[in-house]
């Protein structure tokens, strides 16, 4: 765990810092937010961010936004103030911990970082031998392709290769390549000079060196264009990178993992991705199993999405009865483990009484049946693609008296309630986009519903 702490804290930086590091964290201290960012521009890297709210949060978060640097933000400020914690909050951080610091505060935080990053529950036979094989190779330097369905957990093993190898002391870095535009992925990738092309307005370490010396995931790999295909295999063969703008040739010691939810040998053939990569990257191939042949761990990490959920939003815990367990472990899963926690947050705010039911669950209904596999392919044909999971469609009824379009568009005006009406917030928490959230709160102030705004504690007119 690498902490990076921005200002002074009012003279509590040194008590902070004590608290990180007894457990465990790598401290580092700035005082500005534009050291912070020179400091992670140069790959110092870190793991998450305490900033003092009395400097410039909002920029910190735009600008790391902007530069792509993925790293959450924690405001730290004097009392427990509920105006600094809303304008926390409203700037982009993602927690307020007020100060004096709280040593169980602080390292309630951190271990939610950590468990974030590397929560990996299972029981059943087929993921225990997954992570046999993980076992057996996380010492070695060899590099592993990790294959699977969407949400299988790839880069959860990713992140456990890397704490079982010898490097992990190190740090690990993480690239979705899908994410990134082709021409801004090499410069992501490489790093670039200042002046190297329009917007470029200082150096940037990319993800090469800033993984040197531990290990660099790159996910969704098969989403890369060919053509920086035969850049990266130069960097895979050579350990050597070149910064886009740069003149001179930088030695990096890096372990590589790639993940795809492709099949990479079908996309050799057709030609978009090269054959010679690919021998490269797949020294040691993981290939993580769908939740819905791993039932086993349907269960445990219903339960583990029910604890994560209630903690994070201040609610018991509520309890899963017998029935739906039963309805768990029938569903398909066709979005596997992601789907699974995304359906388990819906239930725990939806709860009532402490109680998880059915209505909570808001299940598209879809079972291991006999027919469950050309039952979820007519179910993934019919769903609209742009839609919440909570939109099985408006004839399916949710609660007496309520359609499911009532009980979507309560869970989406209690999640925005929740997230102080951030809305890229609730959208990350609904599994929706921002487009689709922004279009549904648009029908719904049309219709004369009182919209929570950025950072209102009550809804207001939109």
């Amino acid at each position: 765990m690498r902490l990076l702490i921005v200002g002074t804290l009012d003279g509590h930086i040194t008590t902070a810092g004590k608290i990180a590091l007894e457990h465990g964290a790598k401290v580092a201290h700035v005082d500005t937010v534009d050291a912070a960012l020179t400091a992670l521009r140069s790959g110092q890297g870190a793991d998450l961010i305490m900033i003092d709210v009395c400097l410039d949060v909002a920029r910190l978060c735009t600008s790391l936004k902007s530069e792509r640097i993925s790293v959450p933000v924690v405001g730290c400020g004097i009392g427990a103030d509920p105006k600094l914690a809303v304008d926390a909050i409203r700037a982009g951080a993602k927690e307020y911990i007020p100060l004096p610091p709280d040593a169980d505060l602080i390292a309630a935080v951190l271990e939610a970082v950590a468990e974030e990053a590397n929560a990996l529950v299972h029981r059943d036979p087929a993921m225990a031998k997954v992570l046999r094989l993980a076992d057996q190779i996380a010492p070695s330097n060899a590099s592993v392709m990790i294959t699977g369905e969407s949400g299988t957990g790839k880069e959860i093993i990713a992140r456990y290769l890397h704490s079982k190898s010898n490097r992990a002391s190190k740090q690990f870095i993480s690239l979705n390549c899908a994410a990134i535009p082709d021409a801004l992925l090499e410069s992501e990738l490489f790093g670039h000079e200042r002046g190297a092309f329009t917007g470029a307005v200082s150096r940037r370490i990319g993800k090469f060196e800033e993984a040197s010396g531990g290990t660099l995931l790159l996910d969704e790999i098969s989403e890369m264009h060919p053509r920086l295909q035969a850049k990266l295999l130069r960097a895979v063969q050579e350990r050597e990178i070149d910064r886009v703008g740069g003149s001179q040739p930088i030695k990096v010691d890096i372990r590589l993992l790639a993940t795809s939810n492709r099949d990479l040998e079908e996309e050799v053939r057709r030609g978009n991705f090269r054959e010679d990569l690919y021998f490269r990257l797949n020294v040691v191939t993981i290939t993580l199993p769908a939740l819905r042949d791993r039932p086993q761990d349907i269960e445990p990490l219903a339960q583990h999405f029910v604890t994560k959920y209630a903690e994070a939003n201040g609610m018991p815990t509520p309890a899963l009865s017998p029935k739906i367990r039963e309805l768990l472990q029938n569903h398909f899963w066709r979005g596997n483990v992601r789907e699974l926690e995304n359906t388990m947050h819906r239930a725990v705010l939806l709860a009532q009484d402490g109680v998880i039911t059915e209505d909570s669950l808001l299940l598209t209904g879809t079972s291991l049946g006999p027919s469950g596999v050309e039952e979820a392919a007519r179910t993934n044909t019919a769903a609209a693609p742009a839609q919440p999971q909570a939109a099985a469609g408006n004839e399916v009824r949710a609660r007496v008296g309520n359609t499911v379009a009532d009980v979507e568009r309560d869970l989406i005006l209690d999640t925005l309630q929740h997230c102080l009406g951030n809305r890229t917030h609730a959208a990350n928490i609904l599994g929706i986009s921002i487009r689709t959230l922004r279009n549904k709160l648009k029908l719904y102030s049309q219709g004369g519903i009182a919209i929570p705004m950025p950072g209102a504690a009550e809804p207001s007119p939109a």
